[in-house]
């Protein structure tokens, strides 16, 4: 009946009256062996290797609830059962504090018993069942919206449903079906370049059909809702699937966070994208009308150093009086002195926090075999983001901006892909070092696997030379010299990396907490 017989061991002083139930268990597979009191239970479960302890809450000597204590320093993840006869609220939540699996009132209803266990040694079975059911019915919806999709707020409303079943797929062992919905996520991907390749440059220079991009966010998404007091907060490389699994842990700020999400300009890089952002114009642009603050890729020094002088430039254009405090945390000793600091600016209008965190997680797990193993897939980087998450001081300071009173909004600046397929490009030395995207005089690429912008006014990017073309690799690609090309791919291949053409870099998070 079952591919396994769970071994179940019933503590009650009253045992004799339960034979019925227990010969009802034995005929439904399930072994089960019983005790009257406290010290033979122990002893039992000492030495036993039971699956489940059904334990009544009145009993003579140690009580069930002291009873259900020591079982748990035996055996903390021991599910326990607990039997009553009592429905007071104290003892149950006294219960449920110490992890009781379920509890049963008596008099006992065998198909009460069953159904516990059911919930016990089955729940991750139901689960998955339930999942497949339903992504099983959305399969075929979503593949229609793949090959129809030719709008940019179908394809954002597309891969938060991807992400969505991601989510899902990670709470269940189904190997099968988690490779149809990476087919689909893949699938998603080729027709998604296909869209950026027609569409993209129109966005720019016409505009009628853009969605928000990184130098209109703030304008369109931040500034009709930074009334009173806000907190924004900008975690780089932060992807949507990751906010998907910190949510939950915002719940005790807002039960129902606004979810909108934005297109990440090219190159989806943090020196483009985050100083578009905060300056409310595109790279071009910026190098235009601020140069000192503005270096090319072929240039030394930090790309990324004049972030509030944009900002406040930003916000002077647009004649936006607000009292602003901008912090950038790159280590965790700076994230606790400005957890501190925050706490004494109530009275500001806006802080402005932007978090380092997991873009270096996504290069580290380049560099340290320990990342890779920790994070070899999207499921596994998901946990890791979630776990630094729930023990950071980016939680404090979020939950800090609430107790102030402000609005909170969390963004990024792009995503991340994991790479898998490398693709030869041959460049001078004077060519950008990305692995998604290459800006260079003098590039030999496979044009298969790049999206190619011969003329950087086109996409509103600088020129660093004369005749500079960027390149940006599709899908799961990335850039690999001829030189080395076994080493560096060994080297590079199932790594984060971010620059190019994908709904993982592409399609990113603006969440309003109020």
């Amino acid at each position: 009946m079952k591919d396994k017989a769970y071994r179940i061991l019933w503590v009650d002083d009253e045992i004799d009256l339960l034979k019925p139930h227990l010969i009802f268990l034995e005929n439904k597979g399930y072994r089960v062996d019983t005790c009257r009191h406290a010290t033979e239970a122990l002893d039992r479960i000492r030495q036993g290797n039971y699956d489940v302890i059904l334990l009544d809450e009145q009993m003579p000597g140690i009580q069930g609830l002291e009873l259900l204590g020591e079982i748990k320093k035996l055996d903390p993840s021991l599910p326990v059962v607990m039997v009553t006869k009592s429905e007071e609220e104290n003892i149950m939540e006294e219960a449920i504090g110490k992890e009781i699996s379920d509890y049963i009132i008596k008099p006992v209803n065998p198909n009460e018993i069953i159904l516990s266990l059911k919930k016990i040694f089955q729940k991750k079975q139901l689960v998955t069942e339930q999942a497949t059911r339903s992504y099983q019915r959305e399969f075929g919806k979503i593949a229609m919206d793949i090959s129809l999709i030719d709008d940019a707020y179908s394809w954002a409303a597309l891969y938060k449903k991807l992400s969505y079943w991601s989510i899902k797929m990670d709470e269940i062992d189904d190997e099968q079906m988690l490779e149809i919905l990476d087919g689909q996520i893949a699938e998603a991907n080729r027709r998604f370049f296909k869209f950026i390749k027609d569409q993209y440059a129109d966005w720019l220079h016409d505009g009628s059909e853009a969605p928000v991009l990184s130098h209109t966010l703030l304008e369109k998404y931040f500034l009709p809702r930074a009334g009173g007091k806000s907190l924004l907060v900008v975690i780089d490389n932060f992807r949507y699937d990751h906010w998907l699994a910190i949510r939950p842990l915002l719940e005790e700020i807002s039960s129902r966070p606004e979810e909108q999400t934005y297109y990440s300009i090219l190159p989806t890089a943090t020196q483009y994208a985050r100083n578009a952002l905060f300056a409310g114009l595109m790279p071009a642009d910026i190098k235009r009308h601020y140069p000192s603050y503005w270096k090319d890729d072929n240039e030394s020094g930090g790309k990324n150093l004049h972030e509030e002088a944009l900002f406040n430039a930003f916000l002077a254009r647009k004649k936006v009086p607000l009292d602003v405090k901008f912090f950038k945390i790159l280590n965790p000793s700076f994230a606790e002195r400005t957890a501190k600091q925050i706490r004494n600016l109530r009275n500001r209008d806006l802080i402005v926090v932007v978090y380092n965190f997991v873009d270096m997680v996504s290069h580290a797990k380049t560099e340290m075999d320990l990342i890779k193993e920790l994070a070899p897939n999207d499921k596994a980087y998901r946990a890791l983001i979630r776990t630094w998450f729930e023990n950071s001081t980016l939680l404090d300071i979020i939950r800090i901006g609430a107790d102030q009173g402000r609005r909170i909004f969390i963004t990024t600046d792009h995503g991340s892909i994991n790479v898998k397929r490398p693709t030869k490009v041959i460049a001078d030395r004077e060519t950008s070092l990305n692995l998604r995207y290459k800006v260079g005089r003098s590039l030999t690429y496979d044009e298969k696997h790049v999206l190619a912008c011969k003329r950087p006014e086109k996409f509103k990017l600088p020129a660093p030379y004369m005749n500079s073309t960027y390149i940006f690799a599709k899908e799961d690609y990335f850039f690999v010299y001829p030189n080395n090309y076994n080493y560096y791919v060994k080297y590079f291949e199932n790594t984060y990396q971010h620059g190019g053409v994908s709904l993982q870099e592409m399609i990113v998070p603006f969440v309003t907490l109020d």
